[in-house]
């Protein structure tokens, strides 16, 4: 009898145990943001990236890759007294790996800059090219990393660097899908680009919006289709971002038309091999950044945009707006925190 009463404790007693892991309280979602900002200045920042140590580098206009130091409070422009006082050149995409900061320069000639922890400035990559105009720039791990930009000759321009940014090349548009006429990307956010792993995804957007994916760090390339809104050159895809290697999520519109909503939010949950259009017909309308919101697997998201700030608990079916201010771009320190950047400032967010 004994021996029976003790099985049964014990049944009851891991029973109990289970119960309490699978009613684990869930997050609360998030209700409204609280907007703190760190910059002010007549500088438009549209890409930013947070380091290890949750500082923050963001590339702009005005010859500017800054570094803001979350402990001093203090801003660094990192390429001032480094490069000539006559250049003047617009920074859209910056990444920072390894202790180390890049940022490529838009428009003829792009400028691909790389600079150390001890502020060394070193040029690493030029192209010239009445066409040129690179958007992103993201890496993979320490030695490898990419950066993509419009169509030079008939395909996306892609270059990549195995040697931790000393030295970069072109893939050979034999080598990658060949682009539609009129197929570019927009340099609104530095997030055009999505990682995980070894796999890539890149966002095209104009007159073609489309996926480029590659699977082994940029050796092969394969493209897809989206049913995103597109056919004229300010329409498409603005931004895109993955959680995992299958849930991945885009938006975009038509910037000169930002109240629209029509077709302009889709999400994928088959690593980008197909997409479907969320939110139809519901707000928000164009916005030219969107991220995951960390540790939430794969539900809430955040868009910013010169007409807000929205949110999603539901893997993006339906938002909630919570701010009018304006922004271009947006990073999460962790699961409440982020930075977001737009037309002449930095601020923290706060999200509760």
């Amino acid at each position: 009898m004994r021996h029976i009463l003790f099985i049964f404790v014990a049944i009851l007693f891991f029973s109990c145990e289970e119960k309490k892991k699978e009613q684990k309280p869930t997050k609360k979602a998030i209700s409204k943001v609280e907007i703190t900002p760190i910059f002010n200045d007549s500088i438009s920042i549209r890409a930013i990236a947070v380091t290890p140590t949750n500082d923050l580098v963001y590339g702009g206009n005005k010859t500017t890759i800054g570094h803001y130091n979350a402990i001093a409070g203090q801003h660094t422009n990192l390429l001032k007294g480094k490069v000539s006082d006559s250049l003047n050149v617009s920074f859209r995409a910056v990444a920072h790996i390894n202790e180390t900061t890049f940022g490529i320069s838009i428009v003829n000639p792009a400028l691909l800059y790389k600079i150390s922890k001890n502020g060394d400035v070193n040029l690493v990559y030029t192209e010239t090219h009445e066409k040129v105009f690179y958007d992103a720039i993201a890496f993979w791990n320490a030695n490898e990393g990419i950066a993509m930009g419009d169509q030079t000759d008939n395909c996306i321009s892609i270059i990549i660097t195995r040697d931790g940014g000393n030295t970069w090349y072109k893939i050979s548009c034999d080598d990658l899908p060949k682009a539609k006429e009129g197929e570019a990307a927009f340099a609104a956010s530095n997030t055009n680009i999505a990682i995980v792993g070894d796999e890539t995804w890149i966002a095209t957007g104009g007159k073609a919006s489309r996926i480029l994916y590659s699977a082994d760090k940029g050796k092969t390339w394969k493209v897809y289709e989206t049913p995103i809104v597109q056919g004229i050159e300010t329409t498409g895809m603005y931004s895109i971002d993955f959680y995992d290697a299958q849930n991945g999520f885009a938006i975009g519109g038509d910037y000169s038309k930002a109240d629209i909503n029509e077709a302009n939010k889709i999400s994928t949950s088959d690593g980008g091999k197909t997409w479907k259009l969320v939110a139809e017909n519901t707000n928000p309308g164009y916005r030219s950044c969107v991220q995951y919101v960390p540790n939430s697997n794969a539900k809430e998201l955040v868009a910013v945009g010169f007409k807000g700030i929205d949110y999603s608990n539901d893997a993006g079916n339906t938002w909630k707006h919570l701010s009018d201010e304006g922004f271009y771009t947006i990073k999460f320190i962790n699961d409440s925190t982020a930075y977001a950047a737009g037309k002449n400032r930095i601020a923290k967010l706060l999200f509760k």
